[in-house]
């Protein structure tokens, strides 16, 4: 895979994955396990394909605790209407303070949407203001042979559990993300 493809995946991937996790909580309704095609538009990141990913409640857990350990968060301020859920929440990483502002519609028993927009102050990888909105569908049951964590994309696929947890990756993408 080429490292500038790596990078944006890496991007996608952990930009998404905080701002998702920040904003997720106790009170936020959880996604049904299985099989989930993700799609994802981010400011500045144009073109980007679907992912595929096998989740479990553990996994997305796991996602949550690595991102709130490596960020200081606020208590997330998370408002629910029948019809959205939106959430408000402020935290600190990398020399950083993010500003989240979500909107979530939709059903994470099936379908769901998520706008985000995210401010930083100072800039951070070089951006202070992004824009990001997941799209999310449930596929049905993870495939035959798929386990928790499977990511599966154009490019190839990976287990994003063994991805967060191994030390060479997590250096590579914190060098990715530098060279942004």
């Amino acid at each position: 895979m080429r490292l500038h493809t790596l990078n944006s995946i890496v991007a996608v991937l952990c930009c998404g994955t905080f701002a998702t996790s920040a904003a997720m909580a106790a009170d936020m309704p959880k996604r049904k396990a299985g099989l989930w095609e993700i799609r994802t538009q981010m400011d500045n990141m144009p073109g980007m394909p679907p992912v595929q990913m096998c989740i479990d409640q553990n996994t997305d857990n796991l996602m949550q605790q690595q991102s709130r350990e490596k960020a200081d968060c606020d208590t997330p301020d998370i408002r629910k209407t029948p019809a959205s859920t939106t959430v408000h929440t402020t935290c600190r990483t990398e020399g950083s303070v993010m500003t989240l502002d979500a909107v979530y519609t939709g059903s994470f028993d099936s379908s769901y949407k998520g706008d985000m927009k995210m401010h930083y102050a100072p800039p951070q990888h070089g951006m202070s203001d992004t824009h990001m909105v997941q799209e999310a569908k449930w596929l049905g049951a993870c495939k035959a042979g798929q386990k928790p964590g499977d990511v599966v994309m154009h490019h190839g696929s990976f287990n994003m559990q063994d991805m967060m947890n191994d030390p060479r990756m997590q250096d590579m993408m914190k060098r990715g993300l530098q060279n942004q």
